[in-house]
This record gives structure tokens, sequence and C-alpha cells, in this order.
């Protein structure tokens, strides 16, 4: 009883809105003790680099830590049709006529293939670690386990600053296709401040309350918000399957007489941006703390809910450029314009209604997921505790909820959506690229398990893996030859046959895991890095200033909160280990 004490006081301290609600912890109490912190920054960075926090510590103690449980609600029908309304939003609407007009002409259908394939790699990745660690922290519990604290961090700080400019960018969307509905200019719904630059003049009110109202059915329940998610998302479908039928009605297979007029390069040239369209599925990996039963209901939720997505967005693309030909497709309303220009003018407004269906459930989805991950992390005290509670009443996390959608608000506000589209997909392609390695450690390194051997074996591999992925990469977007290819290809599928042979696995999965380890985590960690390469030198310069300020904010408050946090943890628990590999 005396252990349970001390340790639900611990819990209690580090969450409770009562009493040094934002900075609790020891090297926070007094300036003196935080310059000490300061002082100490070396040995406590080399302690979080090195350490990994093991999976009863983010299956008990982290959630134990956000004083009530979330309500295990959801079936694999709800994540199925969260994730469907998670990924299917304004992306397909605009970026495919971009593309199509730009870089893949009809081959642009091939595109959404290979992106639809690196995302799928991905949710396979996803969901064994989903099945294993069903916490609420999705890809930053994850990474916690297996590559440890600081990468963890600095993985949950750029995808949720995705979310947060993702968010911004549909919920002035969603401005610009309600103003179509209405017959209007979107401008006509903004409020003009004169003295402000011209991409932050037009204010937006509109996606204020849109995101209001979002953020109110994120917070009264998880149960209800996936009911609206599903029943708005069937509309959108039956909205999708409209335009489908409709367009194939006005084929004209006269515009696939080209049907790649800009080389294989402009095709994955598209499928790096058209990553962008799949993004959202990472979301309901965050909801398996809330799922009856994950081993089952989670693979069948992501994989599912995948399959479907990349079938209709195939079928989607298909039908835009047998309407129209791609170099007449309009960027900005590519589907309106095809119908406008086959003497069917009036489906632009089914075309927009299916938008507006669309946006709403990436928002309501993405509202959901976006708060979880920042409960995760508030757990860890990495960010103010404050964030990790969980409402006793409605059993979701409220000030998360509130405190993300609040940020999302602010930027769509006062930001023109040609500045936020800028702000692709790099994040998560990064953090995808990190899964799949964190998912071959998992199999391939358990401490006191692998060999000192294996382990450099292992070690040795992956570097290869790594090396020859990154190779590729830079030598597609620098050269137009071949012969690099035929350096760089063998050394991939060589150093993943030898992971494959030479280096048992360490861990076989309890309920369910990847098939074709290593070859599908090896396999998506060299498409990721592939796309990565396709993308322009503006998103790297966007990512790097994104992480640099997460690394800032990480060695001032987040390195010392999650150092002391672990080691009151360690005390609490009488010594019993909470990670592993920490630095004495």
């Amino acid at each position: 009883m005396g252990e349970n004490g001390s340790q639900e006081g611990v819990w209690k301290r580090g969450c409770s809105f009562a009493k040094n609600k934002f900075l609790p912890d020891e090297s926070f109490r007094s300036w003196g003790n935080y310059v000490r912190a300061l002082k100490d920054t070396p040995h406590r960075l080399k302690d979080r680099v090195l350490t990994r926090s093991l999976e009863e510590t983010e299956l008990v103690d982290m959630k134990a830590r956000s004083q009530h449980e979330m309500k295990k609600t959801l079936s694999w029908w709800d994540l199925i049709w969260f994730g469907i309304g998670a990924v299917i939003g304004a992306g397909i609407f605009v970026l495919t006529g971009l593309e199509a007009q730009q870089h893949a002409g009809p081959a642009v259908v091939l595109s959404y293939v290979i992106s639809g394939i690196s995302a799928l790699l991905s949710v396979f990745c996803y969901t064994e670690f989903a099945v294993e660690i069903p916490v609420a922290g999705g890809s930053f519990a994850y990474l916690r386990v297996e590559l440890g604290d600081f990468v963890g961090f600095i993985a949950a700080g750029n995808i949720l600053l995705e979310y947060v400019i993702g968010g911004a960018a549909v919920a002035r969307s969603w401005t610009s296709y309600f103003a179509t509905l209405l017959n209007h200019h979107p401008n006509d719904f903004r409020i003009v401040a004169h003295s402000l630059s011209p991409d932050y003049r037009y204010l937006d009110p509109i996606a204020i309350a849109v995101l209001a109202i979002i953020c109110v059915m994120a917070v009264i329940s998880t149960k209800g918000s996936s009911i609206f998610n599903y029943i708005a998302t069937i509309i959108h479908i039956a909205v999708l399957l409209f335009i489908i039928i409709a367009g194939l009605t006005k084929a004209d297979t006269k515009n696939y007489s080209d049907f790649v007029p800009f080389g294989v390069r402009g095709i994955f040239q598209a499928s790096a941006v058209l990553f962008f369209a799949y993004i959202g599925f990472d979301a309901v990996a965050t909801m398996a703390e809330e799922t009856k039963n994950p081993g089952r209901d989670i693979p069948i939720g992501l994989v599912g809910s995948m399959v479907i997505t990349t079938l209709i967005y195939c079928l989607l693309a298909v039908t835009l450029c047998i309407m129209q030909s791609y170099k007449d497709i309009d960027v900005d309303a590519p589907f309106s314009v095809a119908f406008e220009a086959v003497g069917m003018g009036w489906a632009k407004y089914i075309v927009a209604a299916g938008a507006l269906k669309g946006m709403t459930t990436v928002l309501l989805a993405a509202a959901v997921g976006q708060a979880r991950y920042l409960t995760h992390i508030g757990r860890t005290h990495m960010l103010p505790p404050w964030l990790a509670i969980v409402n006793e009443k409605t059993g979701t996390p409220v000030n998360a909820t509130v405190v993300m959608l609040a940020a999302t608000a602010i930027i769509a506000f006062f930001t023109s959506l040609g500045i936020l589209s800028n702000l692709l997909s790099i994040s998560t392609l990064f953090i995808f690229m990190l899964v799949a390695i964190g998912l071959l450690v998992r199999r391939y390194y358990v401490s006191g398990v692998t060999t000192t051997a294996n382990h450099i074996k292992f070690v040795v591999f992956l570097a290869l893996i790594l090396g020859s992925s990154i190779a590729i990469a830079i030598y597609w977007a620098s050269s137009d030859g071949w012969i690099g290819y035929a350096v760089t290809l063998p050394i991939w599928l060589l150093s993943t046959t030898g992971l494959w042979v030479f280096v048992p696995q360490a861990r076989v999965p309890k309920v369910w895991g990847v098939p074709l380890v290593p070859w599908l985590p090896s396999l998506s960690i060299a498409i990721n890095i592939f796309l990565l390469g396709s993308l322009d030198k503006a998103s790297f310069e966007r990512f790097g200033i994104f992480t640099l300020a997460i690394i800032v904010y990480y060695f001032f408050f987040g390195l010392h909160a999650s150092y002391d946090t672990a080691r009151e943890a360690s005390s609490a628990k009488q010594m019993k280990n909470v990670e592993e590999g920490a630095v004495n």
C-alpha cells in the first residue's frame, strides 16, 4: 500500500491542475535548480539519447498519469471509417489536378499507386506497434520504446506541427468550398485587414467557427465523434461514387493517348506530393487505447481503410484525366471545371458538397488523433503534464484537444492557403521512415537476448540499408543516368538479404506482426527516403527550421522535465526499472 500510495502521489502531482501545473518537476522549482539542470545538460542528454522506455511504462505508468482511463468504445468498424474519414479530404480534389497538369499527366493514377504502396507499408509497421503497444501516443510512444526518448520527441514535435499546419489549411479550404456552394468568392466571407501583408490579411472567421464545432464534438465523446464520422464519411463516399460514375459516362479515350507526357521522373515527383493525400491514417493508431480489441480491430481498421482509400483515389484520378485533357485541367477546381467542360456544370455543387463532407471528417479525425499525441507527450512531462489529464466524465483529453485546435485556429485565421499548402509531407515521410526503423529494431534487438555479435551485424546491415536508400534518393534527384542504381540497388538488396539470413529475430509478435520481415520494413524505409528525395529544397529548409526549434525547446525544457520524471518514477517504484539503458 505504501508503494502504491507513493506512486499515485507522483502521478497526481505530475498532472494536477491545482499546483505547479505546467512545470512541476524538480529542475523548475527554483532558478537555482534550473541553472544546475542546464549545467548538467550534457549528462542528461546522453541519458535521454541512450534511454529506451519500457513497454510496461507506456502501457501502465504513463496511462496512470492521466488520472482517468480513456473509454474503450471503438471497434474495427469505427476504425475503418475513422481511417477513411481521416485520409480522404480536400487533397484529392486539389492535388490530383495540379500533379496531372504539371508532373504526371494521365499517369497520375500510377503516382497514386506508388504513394498508396508506400503508405500501406507504413500502415503495416504502425499496425504491429499499435497492437503490441495500444496507447494514445502513436509513433511518439513507439519510438520512445525502440529508438529512445530524444528521437521520439523530435518525431512527435514534427508530426504535431504537421497536424496544426494541415488542419489550418483544411479549415481555410472549408471556407473556399462553402463559398462555391453559395456562388461566392471565398474572400467574400473573409475580413480584409489592409495593414497586414497580402499573405496574412484575409482573416477567416468561418474557419474559426468550423474548428470550434469540431473541438466540441471531439471533447464530448470519442464514440459520438466516431458515429458522426462514419455517417458523414458514408455520404462523402456516395458523392465520390457519383463523381466517378458520372465522370466515366463522359469519358473520352483520346485524353489517354499521351499517357506519360512527363516521363517516369514526373510520375515519381507527383507521387511524393500526392503522398500528402494519404496523411491521416496515423491518427487511427493513436486511438488504440480506446479500442475494445486492439489485436483484432486495429489490423482490420488500419489496413482496410488504406486499401479502400487507395482504390477510391485511383478511380478518381482515372475519371478526371479521361474526362478532360491533362493540359486543360484547372489546378484550383479540377473536378468542377471538368464537369463544366462536358456540359454538367451543375455537378460542381455536388463536388463542393463532397469536399465539405470530406474536410469535416478530416478535421474531426485529426482533432481526435493530435490530442492523443499531445496527451501522451504530456504524460512524459516533455510538455506540461496539465495536457495529459483525461476528463472523468467524457473519457477524453479535453485540455489537449482545446490547446491543439486553438493553435490550429490561430494559424487558420490569419494565414493564406498558399502559404499553408507549401508545407507538405516531409515531416510525415521522415516519421514513417523512423517507425519502419523502429520496427526492425523491435524485431532484431532485445536487451539481454540479442548477442553482441548479432547486435553488431544488425547495426551494420541497418546502416547499409539506410545508406543505400539515401544514395538512391540522391542519385535520383541529381542525375538522369542509371550507373548509380547498378551500385546502390544491389547494396540495398544484399544488406536486406544479409539481415534476413544472418541475424536471427530476437522477438516474435504476440498477436499480430508485419509479414515478410525484414523485407517490408526495409522497403518502407527505401520508399520513404526516395520520396523525401523527390521533394524540393524549400521543404527541407522548412523541415530543418521546425526541427531546430523543437530541439531548442527540448534542450531548455523537455529534456530536464523528462529526466526528472524518469528519476522520480524509478524512485517511486523502489528503483524498479521504468526505462532501459539509463546513464548512472
